[in-house]
C-alpha cells in the first residue's frame, strides 16, 4: 500500500514538472523561429558593445542610452566594468555616443548597473533622467539632473523603497514621482527562480512620490517596460511572459484602472511612445530562451513592433523589424525620431535605420 501511495504521488509530481515545463517553454516561446523585417538602410551604432537595455529621447534629438546592464542569468560582455549612460545626437549624420560625465559626492560610480530609464522635463525646462540602478543586484531610483553643456548628468538623490525591491522600468511623471515594474516578487535568487518557473505572475506596479508610495497594479508574469501616453491619461504595462500590453486608465490621485490588454506572439521589453502620433513602439525578443539561456552559436534574435491606434477597438499592430540575431541580439527597445529608428538590446549592440 505504501509503495502504491509512493507511486502515486511520483506519478503526479512527474506530471506536475511536465506541465509546468511545458508551461514554461511556451511562456517563454521556446520554440519560435524568426521570419526577418528587413529595414532599407541600418547601421550598427559606433561605441556600443554592451548594450543599450533603455533609451529616451529629448525632442531635440538627444537620446539618453543605458548600457552596461548586468542582470541574474543573463548574458552580460562587461561583467566586470560599471554601467553608463550614454549620449546621442541623432540629428548628426552619422551619430556616435559619448559617456556621460556623473558628477555628485554620494553616487558610487564603481557600482552603477543602470537598467530602465525616463526623462522628466520641467516648467523652466531643466531635464531630470531618473534611472533603475542595481547596484550589487539591488534596486534604487536615481535622480539626475542632465547638465547639456557640460555633457553631464549631477547626481541628485538616490531613492529606495520596500515597494522597490525587483525595479525593472520606470516611467517619470514629475522630478521624484514615478510608475515604475517590479519583475518579480521574491527578493531571495533562488525563490525568484522558481518563481520565474513556476509562473506564479506575483510581479506588481508601484507608484512612488516622496509622500506616497502603494502597488497600483499586480498580477503579472514578470512585469517589465512602462509608459504613458501623450497626454497623460493612459499607463501602458509590458507583460513580458504573458506576452501582453495591458492598457491602463490614470486618475487624479494617480491610481490605475485596467481598460483593455493586446496579446502578441513575442516576448515584449519596453515600450517607447511617440509623442505627436501617440504610437507605441516595442522592442521584443520572439524566443525568449535564448535570451535567459545564452548560446552564441544560436544567439537571440530581435524583434520590433508598432502599435498604432491602441485606444482604438481595432488596433493596427505592425512588425517592423525583425532579425535572426546575426546583426543584433535581444532587442529591448525601441523609438523614432524623425523617420529614423532606433534600437536597443540587453546586453549587446544598438542599431540606427532609416524607416
Amino acid at each position: 500500500m505504501a509503495k502504491l501511495m509512493l507511486l502515486t504521488l511520483l506519478g503526479l509530481g512527474l506530471a506536475l514538472f511536465r506541465d509546468h515545463r511545458a508551461s514554461y517553454q511556451a511562456r517563454l516561446n521556446a520554440f519560435r523561429e524568426v521570419k526577418p523585417v528587413e529595414l532599407p538602410n541600418c547601421n550598427l551604432v559606433k561605441g556600443i558593445e554592451s548594450g543599450s537595455e533603455d533609451l529616451e529621447i529629448l525632442p531635440s534629438g538627444l537620446a539618453f542610452i543605458s548600457s552596461g546592464l548586468k542582470y541574474p542569468g543573463i548574458k552580460s560582455f562587461e561583467p566586470d566594468k560599471p554601467g553608463k549612460i550614454l549620449l546621442m545626437d541623432l540629428n548628426e549624420e552619422d551619430p556616435t555616443v559619448l559617456e556621460l560625465k556623473i558628477t555628485g559626492s554620494e553616487f558610487d560610480h564603481s557600482s552603477f548597473n543602470p537598467h530602465g530609464i525616463s526623462m522628466f522635463t520641467d516648467e523652466d525646462n531643466t531635464v531630470y533622467l531618473l534611472v533603475v540602478n542595481h547596484p550589487d543586484f539591488k534596486s534604487t531610483v536615481e535622480l539626475f539632473k542632465f547638465q547639456e553643456e557640460e555633457k553631464s548628468l549631477l547626481h541628485l538623490k538616490t531613492i529606495r523603497h520596500e515597494l522597490l525591491p525587483n525595479l525593472n522600468d520606470i516611467v517619470a511623471v514629475g522630478p521624484e514621482h514615478f510608475y515604475a515594474t517590479n519583475d518579480h516578487y521574491f527578493v531571495d535568487h533562488y525563490l525568484r527562480s522558481w518563481e520565474l518557473y513556476l509562473g506564479l505572475a506575483w510581479s506588481y506596479v508601484v507608484y512612488y512620490s516622496p509622500t506616497e508610495v502603494q502597488v497600483m497594479a499586480d498580477g503579472f508574469d514578470f512585469a517589465n517596460g512602462i509608459n504613458i501616453s501623450p497626454d497623460g491619461k493612459y499607463v501602458y504595462i509590458g507583460e513580458l511572459l504573458a506576452h501582453k500590453i495591458h492598457v491602463y486608465e490614470k486618475h487624479a490621485n494617480w491610481t490605475l484602472t485596467p481598460l483593455k490588454s493586446l496579446d502578441f506572439n513575442t516576448l515584449v521589453d519596453n515600450i517607447s511612445v511617440d509623442p505627436v502620433t501617440g504610437d507605441l513602439w516595442v522592442g521584443c525578443h520572439p524566443n525568449g530562451m535564448r535570451i535567459f539561456f545564452y548560446d552564441p552559436e544560436n544567439p537571440p534574435a530581435s524583434e520590433v513592433i508598432r502599435i498604432q491606434n491602441i485606444l482604438t477597438e481595432e488596433p493596427k499592430v505592425t512588425r517592423v523589424y525583425a532579425e535572426n540575431g546575426t546583426v543584433l541580439q535581444g532587442s529591448t527597445v525601441a523609438s523614432v525620431y524623425k523617420g529614423k529608428l532606433l534600437i536597443g538590446t540587453v546586453f549587446q549592440k544598438a542599431l540606427y535605420c532609416e524607416l
